[in-house]
């Protein structure tokens, strides 16, 4: 059986159509979209149409463009984009390839030529490892100046049989992308190039536990019942490497690399992963396979057999990522037995370097292609964890970031380090959440890196080992174990939500996590608030990644709100768009928002489960229509194979507004027969009782006005039902500015005088630019002055 031939599928010639090429000579150009043209110099005039390691698909629909041709050169002229190749053999040159954006910045800028260098809005980097702080990223698909470049020349080609080959001698084979500041569609046509990302699983929504420690099985079970017994659910459980043996003799190597057991520590594998998967918990276990298989491993013996070595002479085996029979009794004879026990899925955590015997072959990337693809090989949804390995690996989700340093200034890369991947197309990664190594214990840091987490991607805890350095919230006293608590019950609410847009990046190449310019292109700020992010369809998050201000006892993240009305998700309190601010927070507090019209399902338990729920809360906000669509299925099988419910709000200040969700659509299998509905309507207020109906039926609910809005309590109903609720006479709920303003006051550091004369300015004056001034005139610390703006002029007069 070679494991590998399932790609076939995939990797038939992928030719394009007639009418999208121009050939002369040994060059080819293909007009994929109206902005995207692949060139190719070929001496030997073999032209590429099969797969490679980037590029699965090149049949894109035929696209209009006028083609100049003359004895001298080439133009070809889409709506986007015009080239100009001077005939000329020999190869590319600065002098006979030149490509300019139509209708872009400027003709200067906007023009490139072969070889020339250019800065992107950057991509992301291959590891975190030991970085302390920033460190430089790839280059990426986005552009200000309008224009990106993908070179396909040095990588491998996917054969029909599924393995791999070099590419022709001298091949150069590029991809001009000029869509100007169009950056969602420069994603979305790249994916269609080469592959959209998967669905993950839904379990690897929820909060992971990790750390590179030796766990036996009593110690993770009694740590797992303690996580329980507070009420935090974990839904992934990762070992790192001290699951398999690690003390070897030292003709064996470093122990780094292993396939069996440790039954000092796990005496019975089986009943220890039977557990986690009884507790509700999937399984990953660690990977370092750079030193191959040594003859103490257990499957040393079907190794050798299978690879013609005698296994008596205790020949060590080697790794060799380029020999198919090696590739196959990998899989078959030291993963899929591990699978078989119950290991979920692999953390490939990949230590050899870039470099094989194949020219342009990746190791890491060929472990993360084949591992992904021998994951499947059920039907069941693959899963791996790896590192980044180029262009193309948003295809292997989850990615593994490295061991960062524990500082604060590697939590404020990460935001940035995150949203940026985007522009390349790398949608998932996890990071160490807490730091991984060395650094200070400090309860702030502890804090705000786990409330990133919860607001990223993947939210996986993990540090190095010692007996210090964990990231249990109880290490961290009892303020802190409390906050943490209550973020890692808030991730497992909010994976309906996570998982829905987890759809959506598969379907329509919208990532969760995406730098704000992506819908603000020609917004400068946009590009200044570099850790602020959208947050699937519904959510924006500015991370606080600083200290405290003493002053205040707050911290304070650079904002940018766009033009419209938001919501800040925790305190239901209203702003006012379209304008740059500092955004003050207290240590259990982070600046996320919500838009107006925004819908926002989430999981109303926090059982260690992220199965379907029984009972959803809704977050409605008021001020706009929306629309949302929740996406539901068995959460392990591919692709997508459930329910969608459609659920919108049509809003109408002073007047009738109703919110509606309506019946489910497609396979409704997986769901529960009844389901218990709470919406939480943000903004909201109301004179009146709302309206409701079930299955077109006028019902009795609980409703109760809240300090944000107003929630309703549906009756419990069956999942196939059809739900509304009018508000017949709706306003908008104002903020409790007086609330705000003394509890930012009662917390500052700052003499009471001064609170009191504070206190008589803001409450006596009515106009709040007459306040401000006086405030001014105070002479106040400006964080003071700041932090008391962000309340008053949250919504202005």
């Amino acid at each position: 059986m070679n494991m590998h031939k399932k790609l076939n599928k995939d990797v038939e010639e992928i030719k394009p159509l007639d009418d999208s090429v121009v050939t002369w000579e040994e060059y080819r150009f293909t007009v994929l979209t109206d902005a995207m043209i692949r060139m190719e110099y070929s001496p030997t005039k073999e032209f590429v149409d099969r797969a490679t390691k980037t590029v699965l698909n090149r049949q894109f629909p035929s696209v209009a463009f006028d083609l100049i041709e003359t004895d001298k050169q080439i133009e070809i002229i889409t709506s986007s984009v015009h080239l100009i190749f001077v005939k000329e053999k020999g190869g590319f040159t600065a002098n006979n390839l030149t490509a300019q954006v139509i209708g872009s910045i400027s003709t200067y800028h906007s023009s490139w030529h072969y070889g020339k260098t250019f800065e992107t809005l950057k991509g992301t980097a291959r590891t975190l490892d030991w970085v302390d702080g920033e460190t430089p990223l790839e280059e990426g698909l986005m552009n200000k100046n309008g224009y990106a470049l993908i070179d396909d020349s040095e990588t491998v080609i996917l054969t029909d049989d599924g393995w791999v080959e070099e590419k022709p001698k001298g091949h150069i084979d590029l991809y001009f992308l000029g869509y100007g500041r169009n950056y969602l569609q420069t994603l979305k046509d790249y994916f269609q190039l080469t592959g959209f990302p998967p669905i993950v699983p839904r379990y690897a929504l929820g909060n992971w536990w990790s750390r590179f420690y030796p766990y036996s099985e009593e110690t993770y079970m009694e740590l797992m019942n303690r996580f329980k017994a507070l009420d935090i659910p974990i839904s992934v459980a990762v070992i790192d490497m001290d699951w398999h043996i690690t003390d070897v003799p030292e003709e064996y190597g470093s122990g780094w690399t292993g396939y069996t057991w440790n039954r000092d520590l796990f005496p019975d594998p089986v009943r220890f992963l039977n557990w986690l998967h009884d507790e509700g918990m999937h399984t990953s276990l660690n990977l370092h396979p750079a030193q191959g298989v040594e003859p103490h491993e257990d499957a040393y013996e079907d190794m050798a057999h299978a690879l013609g070595i005698d296994p008596s002479k205790k020949q060590g085996i080697e790794f060799d990522i380029t020999e198919p029979d090696f590739m196959d009794a990998y899989f078959k004879h030291l993963h899929h037995p591990h699978e078989e026990d119950g290991v979920d899925f692999w953390w490939i955590d990949w230590q050899q370097g870039a470099t094989s015997k194949i020219e342009g072959l990746d190791p890491l990337w060929m472990l993360n292609h084949f591992h992904y693809l021998d994951h499947g090989r059920d039907g069941k949804r693959p899963l791996i964890f790896s590192r980044y390995a180029g262009l193309g690996s948003h295809r292997y989700p989850i990615g593994f970031s490295g061991d960062t340093i524990t500082t604060w200034e590697s939590l404020d890369f990460q935001p940035y380090f995150t949203s940026t991947a985007s522009n390349v197309g790398y949608t998932w990664w996890s990071h160490d959440i807490g730091g991984h190594m060395r650094g200070v214990k400090d309860r702030e840091l502890y804090i705000r890196w786990l409330q990133y987490g919860v607001f990223s991607p993947i939210n996986r805890l993990h540090s190095t080992g010692g007996k210090y350095n964990g990231k249990e919230p109880w290490r961290y006293g009892f303020e802190a174990q409390e906050i943490v608590d209550d973020y890692l019950r808030l991730r497992h609410q909010l994976v309906p939500y996570l998982y829905s847009m987890n759809v959506l990046t598969s379907h329509e190449g919208l990532p969760l996590v995406r730098p704000m310019y992506y819908h603000h292109p020609w917004k400068e700020e946009a590009y200044e608030v570099k850790n602020q992010y959208y947050f699937g369809t519904e959510m924006l998050v500015s991370p606080v990644t600083t200290k405290l201000i003493p002053l205040l006892q707050r911290s304070h993240a650079k904002t940018w709100l766009p033009q419209g009305t938001w919501y800040d998700f925790f305190t239901g309190m209203r702003y006012r768009g379209g304008r740059l601010m500092d955004a003050y927070r207290t240590l259990d507090a982070v600046p996320v928002f919500a838009k107006a019209g925004g819908i926002i399902p989430m999981d109303s338990t926090t059982q260690n489960s992220v199965d379907i729920p029984e009972s959803l809360t809704v977050k409605v906000f008021a001020g706009a229509d929306g629309h949302f669509t929740l996406y539901e299925d068995s959460g392990e099988t591919a692709p997508f194979d459930g329910a969608t419910t459609s659920m919108s709000l049509k809003w109408k200040e002073g007047s009738s507004s109703e919110f509606s969700i309506q019946k489910p659509e497609g396979d409704v299998s997986h769901l529960p027969e009844e389901r218990q509905y709470t919406i939480e309507f943000v903004g909201f207020s109301s004179p009146s009782q709302p309206v409701i109906t079930v299955k077109g039926k006028e019902v009795s609910a609980t409703v109760e006005n809240t300090e944000q809005g107003i929630r309703v309590r549906l009756p419990k109903a069956s999942t196939d039902s059809d739900y509304t609720v009018i508000f017949k006479d709706i306003q908008l709920k104002e903020n409790n500015v007086t609330e705000m303003i003394e509890t930012l006051l009662d917390e500052a550091q700052i003499g009471f005088d001064i609170k009191e004369e504070i206190d008589r300015i803001v409450f006596e004056e009515g106009n709040k630019q007459v306040v401000l001034g006086h405030l001014l005139a105070l002479d106040l610390e400006t964080d003071l002055v700041k932090a008391l703006s962000e309340i008053l002029l949250a919504v202005p007069n």
